[in-house]
């Protein structure tokens, strides 16, 4: 695959056809007792290509998203960009000091207290001694852990030792910054202090390769993001499309993919989109016993055979949960002139959760439905309440017990 760059600045980082593979012996040795019984016994593998041929260009002061579901190869490439693993074909370039926020913490002495450890890992991370003194104020203002510093490190909570630990880190004069989730144990707003001062980095012109499942962060963040699946990279670009195919890949697409941008020369656009109850009322909320219609309005800006009507509801985090188009069933949805308009309304029990959702409207040309020519992401939202069992549908279920 070709390297994707951002042309505005000189690349921070290099990646040009980089691949990692891991050998995992099916048969593991743990004592030499094993070892002297079974002299001869060969040690056969299997191969995980955590890593496969990707090259990409980061760019100087660029925040930079990494996604992808568990397994996909995150982890796994920024620790090659860090350095900490070896690549197996491939080449990584690094242009300036980096400072890798992938294991916080790592070399911490747990039964030395917080200062004497501060001022070690300082010196690890490449500080002076004199250099980590001077700053050693900064870290415990940071941290907001002024009145534990003489605590020995064994007695911290989980979320203490990584306030401490990023603290630390982001004392080091570093031109580069890899952040692999780190910040997932810390509360709510320490999250958002390192995320301000992710930004005070990125105004100083620091690089900052960030890797996520977080697709809000990824969208609010991010310059750029790019996905990965089973080591590959399978898309790169703007982070709201990056989150899109993600979500997509864990929970289902929309009816339609984005119309192309040809398509809206043709003035064929939704201009509303709404729920309404039994009685025909909009609605913004329902109870569960209500029954409901998704509805949006369209206006034609051409002349239109059998066009396929759509809907997709999801869930605040994504979830597909209902994708009704006007094509199943053998269902014929007629002709249309250019500047008619029309409303479509799909009718559903209401057999949802109590939750957030979020409706999709989409059309396309008559066919598969692939050749979308107006699609309007999220455009409305209705939340439903009631009592709720923890699943995604409230189904009408006939429970009957029979006595043996």
């Amino acid at each position: 695959m070709p390297a994707a760059s951002s042309p505005t600045a000189p690349s921070a980082v290099s990646v040009e056809g980089v691949s990692k593979t891991f050998r995992l012996p099916h048969q593991q040795y743990s004592t030499l007792k094993e070892r002297a019984l079974h002299p001869l016994r060969r040690t056969t593998y299997d191969e995980l290509r955590a890593v496969q041929d990707i090259s990409l260009e980061i760019a100087e002061g660029e925040f930079f998203g990494i996604v992808g579901r568990n397994g996909s190869g995150k982890s796994t490439l920024l620790k090659c960009i860090a350095g900490i693993y070896r690549v197996d074909t491939g080449r990584i370039s690094v242009a300036g000091r980096l400072s890798p926020f992938i294991e916080l913490g790592v070399g911490f002495n747990p039964d030395l207290n917080a200062r004497d450890n501060v001022i070690i890992n300082a010196i690890m991370l490449g500080l002076s001694r004199k250099q980590a003194m001077a700053r050693f104020e900064h870290v415990v203002a940071f941290a907001e852990l002024e009145g534990f510093m003489d605590l020995r490190l064994k007695n911290y909570s989980s979320g203490m030792l990584v306030r401490l630990a990023f603290a630390t880190a982001i004392q080091v004069d570093a031109e580069i910054l890899l952040i692999d989730e780190v910040l997932a144990v810390g509360d709510a707003a320490f999250q958002q202090k390192c995320f301000e001062e992710f930004f005070r980095l990125k105004r100083e012109g620091k690089t900052i390769v960030f890797v996520s499942h977080d697709m809000y962060s990824v969208e609010r963040f991010c310059n750029r993001a790019m996905l990965l699946e089973h080591g590959q990279m399978t898309k790169i670009g703007d982070p709201r499309v990056i989150g899109r195919a993600y979500h997509e890949l864990n929970f289902g697409k929309l009816a339609h993919d984005a119309p192309a941008e040809s398509h809206s020369a043709s003035g064929t656009a939704i201009s509303d989109a709404w729920f309404e109850n039994a009685g025909g009322e909009r609605v913004t909320s329902a109870s569960q016993e209500d029954s409901l219609s998704m509805c949006f309005e369209a206006r034609f800006g051409e002349d239109l055979k059998e066009p396929v009507f759509a809907v997709t509801l999801r869930t605040d985090l994504g979830h597909t949960i209902i994708v009704a188009r006007s094509d199943q069933h053998s269902h014929v949805s007629g002709s249309f002139k250019g500047g008619e308009s029309v409303v479509a309304r799909f009718a559903i029990p209401n057999w949802l959760t109590p939750a957030r959702y979020l409706l999709t409207p989409s059309l396309a040309r008559e066919g598969t439905g692939e050749d979308a020519l107006a699609l309007v992401e999220d455009m409305a939202s209705i939340v439903v309440h009631g009592t709720g069992s923890g699943g995604i549908l409230e189904l009408p279920i006939d429970m009957r017990l029979e006595r043996l």
